[in-house]
């Protein structure tokens, strides 16, 4: 047998000896001035347990409770586990286009609600997150805690918005970066696409690293004006309104480089399509192998004798006789 934590034992032992000591050798206030036998004739009978004993109850429940801090437990060898599951990494469009509002209450939000989702239909596998525009960046590191990655990606507001151009390349430096180690190498976007100039070095990037791409398009074929930082529509140098609209060439995208895409609707059939198909695609890959320790946890037993044992002593306090 062997102990998890026998630093809570010799932390707390001192300090145990220490109390058993002063209860061992203190008496009553009445015992410190009477004689014993004096003391003996004008004490009144008492049903209760003598304190010597209650004494000794409590001091080995306090010693049984330490020893469960200790946590007990038998080992029986490590075992090696396969670990089910993808590592995916997810992107989030950030750019100004995302402030349009041809779906509700605009772009940004409703993929933040596609990104929700699409965690949710994933929930055994690891996730990234990076948000990307002119310049992308890592928001949550790869984890399989879908709640801690959805509080990071509700943390995505408009003052994260860029109207600069995204840099598509960037994004695919940043994939191949992160995804060097993985196998197999997987990244969702959620944007509302890029026309074939901006996205054409991003293409190269991902066959040169093999990096297998979905993409969950966001917005409307007719488009809505693109809103600056106010609230208003961005005009051009011409003085008219800057519309923007879905750019389906990401899709297309993807198709080449062993994924798929799907334009983002309103409930869940959309994304559960597509995590469904990278399911089916990837289901007898795994994530690797991990090392774990097989142990019989025994912390229960001397946990509940010593619960038992100082309930019993507190029960037999002695009584105050009514007179």
């Amino acid at each position: 047998m062997s102990f998890v934590n026998p630093q809570f034992f010799w932390a707390l032992i001192v300090p145990f000896v220490i109390f058993a000591f002063l209860i061992s050798t203190n008496k009553e206030r009445l015992a410190r001035i009477f004689d014993e036998k004096v003391l003996k004739r004008l004490s009144a009978t008492d049903e209760s347990m003598p304190l010597v004993v209650r004494n000794i109850l409590m001091l080995l429940a306090l010693f049984l409770m330490i020893v469960a801090m200790a946590r007990p437990v038998i080992e029986k060898g490590d075992r090696t586990v396969e670990v089910q599951g993808l590592t995916l990494l997810t992107a989030l469009d950030i750019s100004g286009s995302m402030r349009s509002t041809d779906v509700y209450p605009n772009r940004l939000t409703f993929a933040k609600k596609k990104m929700n989702t699409f965690f949710d239909a994933m929930p055994s596998d690891e996730i990234g997150v990076v948000a990307f525009a002119y310049s992308p960046f890592v928001l949550a590191p790869f984890s399989s805690d879908k709640e801690t990655l959805k509080m990071m990606v509700e943390g995505v507001d408009d003052s994260y918005i860029s109207m600069g151009s995204t840099d598509f390349s960037a994004l695919g430096e940043l994939a191949s970066s992160l995804l060097e180690d993985k196998k197999p190498k997987i990244m969702v976007l959620f944007t509302d696409g890029g026309d074939e100039e901006a996205i054409a070095g991003f293409t190269q990037i991902l066959k040169e690293n093999e990096i297998d791409l979905y993409v969950v398009l966001v917005g409307t074929e007719k488009g809505a004006p693109v809103i600056d930082e106010n609230g208003k529509p961005f005009t051009l140098e011409d003085s008219t309104i800057a519309i923007t609209q879905r750019n389906d060439a990401l899709g297309e995208v993807a198709k080449e480089n062993d994924g798929a895409y799907v334009v983002a609707s309103t409930g869940k059939e959309d994304i559960t399509q597509l995590a469904s198909v990278i399911k089916g695609k990837y289901q007898n890959q795994q994530q690797g192998e991990v090392t774990v320790k097989e142990r019989v946890e025994y912390f229960y037993y001397p946990l509940g004798l010593g619960l038992l044992l100082l309930l019993i002593s507190l029960s037999s306090m002695p009584r105050r006789r009514e007179v």
